[in-house]
């Protein structure tokens, strides 16, 4: 059955959108999952979600009808259900009465306990129509935003006010209320130009009319329409848009059906560099700069919703409104070029950090600090002058003029900055890009310099804070730590870096002295544990399954490059026979030697041949994948692994590790402890998966 729903409100941001539209589809098809009305290995049960900026719109292929269920009500036990003569006792006649039953209704029926009366009856499948009503206003009443409104008199809180709520189940409208907001068997088109009632009896239908009635519901769609524009705009001028997916991501949703016109600014602004053009332009009016080549054009580009522009009103309104930030941002540039940075990174000591991590003066010299340790541990000790100067400057925009009004250029300002007063590429560049990364999407820094100083800076801010015991929740992180340490992850990742992670740690704990509240090594376990749920989570994000993400992370964090060898390592022999005959062997030995002490091998107690030829071939797989671990050859390690299975099964098929003789058994336990460790080396294979195994 097709399914439409369609929650229409006032303007809502990108984020409540998305964050809406995840939550919808999680929901929707995780109630009807339970309630049998999608199955996700067939069909029915396909559910899509759409939005634009004024709706939430979910799609579902639906069962008609849940399936009918037989129940069992047991009762009295068969030993105490039947008279020596064979008749039934008072009890199987109460239990009979009790369910309004007929006593010939009734048999024995076996469960883990024994025999007892019961009777079976079937409960009948309700219908989709009966079913959803009751479960979507809990589903929709249950979305949450990062920031919530009320409106009216009542004490509902959604992202805007709802204006309406339009479902419709096989074209038939589906009624129920949400906080005293009835659905509807109507949409409407764009808010602006076609506000009358649509009526609809499909989803294709819907989608259609919609578009005809200027809104595109998928964002796909208009980020398309949005390119598409923009090529045709800038096709006489052979130009390009300035790259900016997140700004485009922004317009797509702004708008349900866009136009892309074109505008201009004088030229006398040309000698700005390219990202304080293109932030003027993009903070506050959401415009995108023009480029030729590398060179930025006197023009920008604009969307607006649903109007074409034809008389050049809503271009030069914006053009009015970008003439005055450019103006703003030439004079910030000319100011601020009067001090060197330099001069400006003198008074970071009166900019406070936290009031009790000190000043950024302070800061910039912990990174400082740590660079100069890290830069040797990643074999770039040869640059340490190039670190030096970028860490003591790398704080100094803070102080501009042009950081105070465009906040999001800290880092690339200063790097602007250095670029003009001639500081190397390498410093230059550093101080650009340490900022990066600031998401998952967000490249890393493309230098080495950048990479180590972005390092720095972000595991400064964290080891501080989780240093002075300040509280980070899901919805509480003032100093994003959390970004930070993805954003490290994401660096080690990216540029390859390998490096010990708990050696970087006790470093910057030392840097900060008795500055911190925490116990240092208490902290130290605290930071790590911190990481490792971040590793999990961009391991996740990359599609890597989550019993894989398990066995690699269960001996926790130390070169965060390596452990991903490892991630990629046995990601790619997860569907190899031999590799699943390997988990359950490897299995078999934890079992065994859950609770034993440590024993050391003695070769002479080794008596039986499969026990001797285990050793051996052991040994030999353990010299060989020893170089393998040092250079993080984790894939063919593993792989040479893989040939020690049959060993331990001819070992285990032949010999008895619990042996009468209290030195063979321990002997046997030192050498399945010596399997298990050269197993542990590259993951904790009893937290793997094998499809079809028994708890």
């Amino acid at each position: 059955m097709e399914f439409v729903l369609e929650i229409n409100t006032e303007e809502m941001p990108l984020l409540h959108v998305k964050a809406a539209l995840q939550q919808l589809k999680r929901n929707f098809e995780d109630v009807l999952v339970s309630k049998g009305l999608v199955d996700k290995k067939k069909k029915p049960g396909k559910i899509e979600t759409f939005g634009t900026c004024r709706r939430l719109i979910i799609y579902g292929d639906l069962i008609a009808y849940q399936r009918n269920k037989e129940e069992i009500i047991f009762g009295p036990p068969k030993s105490v259900a039947f008279a020596p003569d064979g008749s039934l006792t008072p009890a199987v006649m109460g239990f009979a009465r009790s369910l309004g039953v007929k006593v010939d209704s009734l048999e024995v029926v076996s469960n883990e306990k024994g025999e007892y009366i019961a009777v079976k009856k079937i409960q009948k499948g309700r219908s989709a129509k009966d079913v959803l009503p009751q479960v979507l206003p809990d589903i929709i009443t249950r979305l949450s935003f990062p920031k919530m409104m009320r409106w009216g008199a009542n004490d509902f809180k959604f992202s805007r006010p709802i204006r309406y709520i339009f479902c419709i189940l096989e074209g038939e409208q589906l009624s129920f209320m949400v906080n005293g907001i009835s659905t509807i068997d109507f949409t409407t088109g764009h808010k602006l130009y076609f506000p009358a009632p649509i009526k609809v009896k499909s989803f294709q239908e819907y989608r259609r009319l919609l578009k005809k009635n200027k809104v595109l519901i998928e964002e796909k769609t208009r980020k398309s329409r949005i390119k598409n524009l923009i090529e045709k705009k800038l096709a006489p001028l052979e130009a390009q848009c300035f790259p900016d997916e997140k700004l485009l991501d922004k317009l797509a949703n702004d708008v349900e059906y866009p136009y892309v016109f074109l505008g201009a600014f004088p030229k006398k602004y040309l000698n700005l560099p390219i990202e304080i053009l293109s932030t003027a332009m993009r903070e506050g009016q959401n415009l995108l700069s023009v480029i030729k080549g590398k060179k930025q054009l006197p023009v920008f580009l604009g969307v607006t919703d649903a109007c074409n522009d034809e008389k050049g009103f809503v271009s030069k309104g914006n053009e009015r409104v970008l003439k005055a930030r450019l103006e703003d941002a030439r004079f910030f540039w000319e100011q601020d070029s009067k001090i060197p940075l330099k001069e400006r990174a003198e008074n970071l000591r009166q900019v406070v950090f936290q009031e009790s991590l000190g000043s950024y003066e302070d800061k910039s010299e912990r990174i400082k600090k740590i660079a100069l340790y890290l830069v040797n541990k990643v074999d770039a000790g040869k640059k340490k002058q190039q670190i030096k100067q970028a860490a003591e400057l790398c704080k100094a925009d803070l102080l501009t003029e042009m950081v105070r009004e465009f906040p999001s250029l800290q880092g690339k300002a200063g790097g602007i900055y250095a670029r003009k007063e001639k500081y190397s590429f390498a410093v230059w560049k550093a101080i650009y890009e340490h900022y990066q990364p600031v998401s998952l999407d967000d490249p890393s820094p493309s230098s080495l310099i950048g990479a180590i100083l972005a390092v720095c800076d972000k595991l400064d801010s964290i080891v501080g804070v989780l240093g002075l015991e300040i509280e980070i929740s899901g919805s509480k992180d003032p100093f994003g730590l959390r970004r930070n340490a993805q954003g490290i992850c994401s660096i080690v990742l990216d540029k390859k870096l390998d490096f010990s992670f708990p050696r970087l740690l006790d470093k910057v704990i030392k840097v900060y002295e008795d500055c911190l509240i925490k116990n240092r090594s208490e902290l130290k376990e605290i930071c790590l544990e911190f990481f490792k749920n971040r590793i999990e989570y961009i391991f996740s994000h990359l599609g890597f399954r989550y019993d894989l993400i398990n066995a690699v992370l269960s001996s926790g964090v130390d070169k965060n490059y390596n452990t991903f060898l490892k991630m990629k390592a046995l990601n790619s022999l997860k569907d190899n026979l031999k590799f699943k005959t390997l988990i359950l062997t490897s299995k078999r030995v934890n079992n065994i030697l859950r609770g034993q002490p440590m024993y050391r091998v003695n070769q002479d107690l080794l008596i039986e041949k499969e026990e001797r030829e285990l050793y051996t071939t052991y040994s030999i797989i353990r010299d060989n994948v020893r170089p393998l671990f040092l250079s993080g050859d984790f894939s063919r390690a593993q792989r040479i692994v893989l040939t020690l299975g049959s060993s331990i099964d001819n070992f285990f098929d032949n010999v008895l590790v619990m042996a009468e003789d209290k030195r063979i058994k321990r002997n046997r336990l030192a050498l399945l402890q010596q399997v298990s460790k050269l197993f542990s080396q590259i993951a904790d294979y009893s937290e793997v998966v094998i499809e079809g195994e028994k708890d």
